[in-house]
């Protein structure tokens, strides 16, 4: 459904163009230090109106309305909400008839019976990513001092994003990119074998953000390339550093103490200005259709600061866990 993690439990929700969208954090430890300032450089990297972003612009002011009192958390579940006030949802009524393609249109109007918030992608929307980032900042918090970092990797096949991007400017299209998220320092022992690794939950929640279509770590498919000799990780000492890092930090599940190192492929985005043959759901023909409004030219632009708090949220889950299995066993 809409919840994620065991007991660093994250419940994202609202719509794109409803009242408010927001996050509801439960199992987060009591006397974290928490202020409205600590937002806002992580909802800033996120927000549209940049460079290959969406023209919409929202204040993205956190509203605690849970689980924080006198800047500190309470051991409460903790409720964040957001405002929808740049909203035009008029471009969505035009565009009704023609679900567009790569988008969740038509499959959200097939499951819900025509019931659901269509309006700018409603649920679906990446909007909703302002909660992801918000219960990220507070993961991070419980992390430090272990730093999750991710960074541009490509955009249209290009090193340089500023070059991808004008490629897709030419073409009149949006563009995808690859994401590059590492994470230094992180303790051995996080994850556990098969179902609950550190890899299946990483994946799992990667895959929760719009667009992101492959998620690879270390080598990733390279590796199907290589001999078992070259992807072996030599162990250099006692506290597990390795000569290499193929395995991209996590071995059997479980982290080995090297640098976590995944990566995400974008897709571009569905909203293209770019004239395309579509369903007329109306009329029952395919018919030429081009999207209008305000959507992002490449929204892989805005996914590092989103993937950093989805890995985040990971891995605060499972230092909890980690840490809660000690005091049961020691």
């Amino acid at each position: 459904m809409n919840s994620f993690g065991r007991l660093f439990r994250v419940h994202i929700f609202g719509e794109s163009h409803g009242e408010s969208v927001g996050v509801n954090i439960d199992g987060c430890p009591a006397g974290i230090p928490v202020k409205v300032e600590d937002f806002l450089p992580d909802l800033e990297r996120r927000k549209g109106g940049q460079r290959g972003g969406t023209p919409r612009k929202e204040d993205d002011l956190p509203a605690f309305k849970s689980g924080i009192f006198n800047g500190f958390t309470t051991g409460a579940p903790i409720t964040i909400l957001f405002e929808n006030n740049n909203i035009r949802s008029q471009d969505y009524e035009k565009i009704r008839a023609f679900p567009r393609p790569g988008h969740a249109d038509f499959i959200a109007t097939k499951k819900f019976g025509g019931f659901e918030d269509y309006r700018g992608g409603g649920h679906f929307s990446a909007r909703l990513t302002v909660g992801f980032v918000a219960a990220g900042i507070i993961a991070k918090k419980i992390l430090s001092p272990v730093k999750v970092e991710a960074f541009i990797k490509e955009i249209a096949g290009e090193s340089d994003p500023e070059k991808g991007l004008q490629k897709a400017i030419r073409e009149k299209d949006s563009a995808g990119g690859i994401v590059e998220c590492v994470v230094n320092d992180l303790p051995i022992g996080l994850g556990e074998p098969f179902f609950d690794s550190a890899e299946s939950l990483l994946a799992h929640i990667a895959f929760s953000i719009p667009a992101i279509k492959g998620v690879e770590f270390g080598s990733g498919f390279a590796a199907a390339r290589m001999f078992g000799s070259q992807h072996n990780d030599p162990i250099l000492d006692t506290t597990g550093k390795t000569k290499t890092n193929h395995a991209g930090g996590i071995v059997g599940g479980i982290t080995n103490g090297n640098p976590l190192v995944f990566r995400v492929a974008v897709k571009p985005t569905s909203s293209t200005p770019k004239e395309q043959q579509t369903l007329n759901i109306e009329s029952g023909k395919v018919e030429s259709f081009s999207v209008k409004g305000r959507h992002d030219l490449c929204i892989a632009m805005r996914v590092p600061v989103v993937l950093e708090a989805a890995t985040a949220i990971v891995l605060a889950d499972l230092m909890l866990l980690e840490q809660h299995r000690k005091r049961i066993y020691r």
